[in-house]
């Protein structure tokens, strides 16, 4: 017992540990090679401004008075730089914001373990790869960048941590400490021959993080006087740090400004969520690289924020936040962060065509280097059967393919297409779309030459597609059992297995009497499913009961259906037969009405279905002529012989699609329980069982389902092979369940399609050799 106990233990842990190995895992990986632009660059050193938890709206609008709280920021946009909206992303926390501006990607799920106060993975940033950084601000923020710095070159100034207190009466002495000791840094440089010669190098960086707004914001709200006095002080601040930078450097040119903020902040004092108030943050740049204000008449963005903020006369850039550590790389002509994911925002940057050409063709192999070690790490932990690249040889072939039609056709198709994939969408919520879908089916052949070349088998595919857009038009909640027509589907069962074993008398081959047996078996089979279904609705209706007899009956069939059909022939034509009489058995027990007859007209368009794929590839010339009767499940199939994909294959693909669909909705609404009928069960049983009523209607309505991957299963082997050459809410959410699930069913049923016609029992004695 404590062996059992410490193994589930052991077990739990396990489970436990992997959750965290699989989802908090750092998605970062190094070993990548330093790319940079070979040019010039415009700038030879750059300053950041971040003002911690700065909404984009607080520093753009206006204020009662129709007066900027930042005029400073504001004469910039209007005379001397371009501006935007930074968009962030969750969670949107100082630290993720800052690794984002100033190494480029997002957040790194690892960083969880670490309550997101540092990275736990060391990684490359702009700070890194300059030649000096110095920076002043916060102890929780600036640590983490020299950290991770190789070498002794990022330079960090933090004030007490005690000074970050949300209770003191002016936060903005956090942003005052920051200026003044910028401010007594550069006069003592004049006396430091060292530092002096340091911060006169190219390629250098100065890091100002700004944390009153954000304290003020968290203590007093955003909408307080002391948030918004705030900004007035910052806008103050940095005007001071820009002169004395230009002074300093005698006006040289060669400095790029960045102000931009690292979150915003809800109207409540809190950020980390993914409201706009949070994720909307103000870039503003200047300087050398950096255009020039761009006066515009008109601007096309889907908010108000241009009409509200007064400023829909000048260009506005958005950019993601990792977009910007590109941009702060290029200006200098460091190498770009090997773990950045942004994408450089060409339309900030003032210099030649060349340059930017160059610059973007640098951000993209750098981004590719990361995809190449990825690739070369997973190749290496993952066995080599299990790791296969994908290849583009099929999609080059088909645009190719594509590319060979005129104009007029493809542009014919895709409309065509597009209408169909319309269509199919609308079928979730209409029915009657369904009909549509299957009329225009209808007309297919009459558009193609497939009428010239098989006129009976195109005239079956239009009316089978017609008799069984009737299906969608029925009502599916409210109609009264007729079984009448329970009946009337199990005598055109009866009819047609009649045809289908003369046909087989006829024939002379050597296993005919096991094959005509098993055809038997299930014809007899059918004849007990339709008296199981009279005799128990008319017990029923005397208040009898359900007979113990019918219900034995019903169970067995329903456990056979799947059994018997291993015994037949493989033959393409038996096989499908044959699971058509086992699965219409089963199928007309838990039939009340016009129901019983979908899975057998489903099944001869089906079939037609077949016959006219050979005949559209016959005509195209990718297949010789072979008789469907010459065909066996049980062929093996070189699937690595693709042959060129087409647009056929687009159109096959969506048919499949559409009967799957058709299958799913033809008869009901199975995202609506209102659509089922309790007295589809009841040769069953009729005690109420929630979970088996539930089961059995379930199988009801896969029946068509796997009625469609059997025959689609036939395509496979003359498609594929060379030869030669709840109300509205719980309504919507059903169908996005049906929608994902179909997809990931598709691959059970497509095994049990595969089972179901390529497996063969044999009763007794050994097989039988013979010709076809």
């Amino acid at each position: 017992m404590l062996l059992f106990f410490a193994l589930g233990l052991l077990v739990h842990f396990v489970f436990f540990a992997s959750i965290f190995d699989i989802y908090f895992t750092s998605p970062l990986v190094h070993g990548m090679t330093p790319q940079f632009t070979p040019l010039p660059p415009p700038a030879r050193r750059l300053v950041l401004f971040v003002a911690d938890g700065l909404r984009a709206d607080a520093l753009y609008e206006l204020d009662e008075n129709g007066n900027s709280r930042a005029p400073f920021i504001r004469n910039i946009i209007m005379h001397e730089g371009s501006w935007g909206i930074s968009h962030t992303r969750v969670p949107t926390e100082s630290r993720p914001g800052h690794v984002a501006l100033i190494a480029g990607f997002y957040e790194d799920v690892s960083a969880v373990a670490k309550g997101w106060k540092e990275n736990p993975v060391e990684f490359d940033s702009l700070f890194n790869e300059s030649k000096y950084t110095w920076s002043w601000g916060s102890p929780d923020i600036l640590p983490m960048f020299a950290k991770g710095a190789s070498g002794d070159h990022v330079y960090t100034y933090s004030y007490d941590s005690k000074r970050q207190d949300f209770g003191a009466q002016d936060a903005t002495k956090l942003d005052t400490w920051v200026f003044d000791n910028v401010k007594d840094f550069f006069h003592h440089a004049r006396n430091n021959q060292s530092l002096l010669s340091k911060i006169n190098e190219e390629k250098i960086v100065f890091f100002l993080h700004l944390l009153g707004i954000d304290t003020n914001g968290h203590a007093h709200r955003p909408s307080s006087r002391d948030y918004k006095d705030n900004i007035k002080k910052v806008d103050d601040g940095v005007k001071e740090i820009v002169s004395m930078f230009n002074h300093f450097y005698g006006n040289d040119g060669k400095t790029t400004f960045v102000f931009t903020s690292d979150h915003g902040m809800t109207d409540w004092g809190s950020h980390g969520a993914g409201h706009p108030s949070e994720t909307l943050t103000p870039l503003v740049t200047w300087g050398a690289g950096i255009k020039y204000p761009q006066r515009l008449s008109a601007q096309q963005f889907d908010d108000v924020f241009l009409k509200e903020w007064r400023l829909e006369n000048w260009k506005r850039l958005d950019v993601s936040q990792a977009d910007i550590a590109p941009l702060m790389t290029s200006l200098i002509g460091v190498p770009f962060p090997l773990n950045s994911v942004g994408i450089l925002p060409v339309d900030y940057l003032n210099n030649t065509d060349l340059f930017k050409a160059e610059s973007m063709f640098t951000n993209a192999v750098q981004i590719l280097e990361q995809f190449k070690v990825k690739m070369t790490q997973k190749k290496e932990a993952t066995l080599p059967f299990l790791f296969a690249p994908f290849k583009f040889q099929v999609i080059q072939d088909l645009v190719a393919s594509l590319l060979t039609y005129p104009l007029n056709h493809f542009v014919g198709y895709l409309l065509v297409f597009t209408l169909g994939t319309e269509v199919l969408v609308l079928s979730f919520f209409y029915r009657y779309m369904l009909t549509i879908g299957l009329t225009a089916f209808a007309a297919w052949p009459f558009l193609t030459q497939l009428w010239t070349r098989a006129k009976v088998t195109s005239l079956s595919w239009t009316f089978f597609s017609l008799l069984l857009a009737v299906f969608p038009l029925m009502p599916v909640v409210g109609r009264k059992p007729d079984i009448s027509l329970v009946m009337g589907a199990g005598l055109l069962v009866l009819l047609l297995s009649l045809y289908v074993v003369t046909s087989l008398t006829k024939r002379k081959d050597s296993f005919l009497k096991e094959e005509l047996l098993v055809h038997l078996l299930q014809v007899l089979n059918t004849v007990l499913s339709m008296y199981v279904v009279y005799s128990t609705q008319s017990s029923l209706l005397r208040k009898q009961g359900l007979p113990l007899t019918n219900q034995i009956i019903s169970w067995a069939t329903l456990a056979s259906s799947l059994i018997v059909p291993l015994l037949s022939s493989p033959a393409l034509f038996q096989r499908l037969f044959s699971i058509l009489l086992s699965l219409m058995s089963t199928y007309l027990l838990l039939s009340t009405g016009y129901e019983a007859l979908f899975p057998l007209v489903l099944s001869c368009l089906m079939f037609v279905w077949i016959n006219i794929e050979q005949e559209t590839l016959q005509q195209s010339g990718v297949s010789c002529k072979q008789k469907l009767t010459s065909i066996q499940f049980s062929y093996n199939t070189d699937i690595t012989q693709f042959r060129q994909l087409c647009l056929d294959d687009i159109r096959r693909a969506f048919f499949l699609v559409f009967f799957l669909v058709t299958a799913f909705f033809g008869t009901g609404n199975i995202a609506s329980i209102n659509s089922f009928d309790l007295a589809s069960v009841y040769c069953f049983l009729t005690v109420f069982s929630p979970f088996m009523m539930g089961s059995l209607m379930m199988w009801k309505i896969l029946i068509p389902f796997v009625l469609v991957m059997c025959a689609f299963e036939a395509h496979f082997f003359f498609l594929v092979k060379d030869y030669g050459s709840w109300l509205d809410i719980g309504t919507s959410i059903s169908h996005y369940v049906i929608v994902m699930s179909m997809t990931i069913f598709l691959v059970f049923l497509n095994g049990l399609a595969h089972l179901l016609t390529t497996k063969k029992l044999r009763l007794c004695g050994k097989p039988k050799s013979h010709l076809m």
